[in-house]
């Protein structure tokens, strides 16, 4: 998996490309522990990029939104396949998290979470 940050309005945006699967989901975790790190609670995790998610991606997903609500912070998701989506549906994971399909509502719905 690969992972780039971004930021936009004081949203950090962590842009993942790859499979979030087996291997490859210590990268996400750690991205969001050195947000956090720094103060940066506001996270969308932009998956346009991602092909595939395993069982361990899911868990590593629920952990790091976990994380981020006890810092007092917002997870929010960008863009995932419908292949992802009807993973988190099935595992009814997707009212936990708020999904979007536009970067700049993405962007915009944290400003009525402060």
């Amino acid at each position: 998996m690969k992972l780039d940050l971004g930021e936009k309005q004081g949203v950090s945006i962590l842009v993942l490309a790859g499979q979030l699967a087996v291997g490859g989901d210590e990268q996400l975790r750690e991205a969001v522990d050195t947000l956090l790190a720094s103060g940066r609670t506001k996270i969308l995790i932009d998956f346009t990029k991602v092909s595939f998610m395993d069982s361990m991606g899911i868990g590593e997903l629920v952990s790091s939104y976990h994380t981020v609500q006890r810092f007092g912070g917002n997870l929010k998701i960008l863009k995932p396949s419908k292949k992802i989506q009807d993973s988190l549906s099935l595992t009814r994971l997707l009212p936990i998290f708020e999904v979007f399909e536009d970067e700049e509502t993405a962007v915009a719905s944290f400003a009525s979470t402060e």
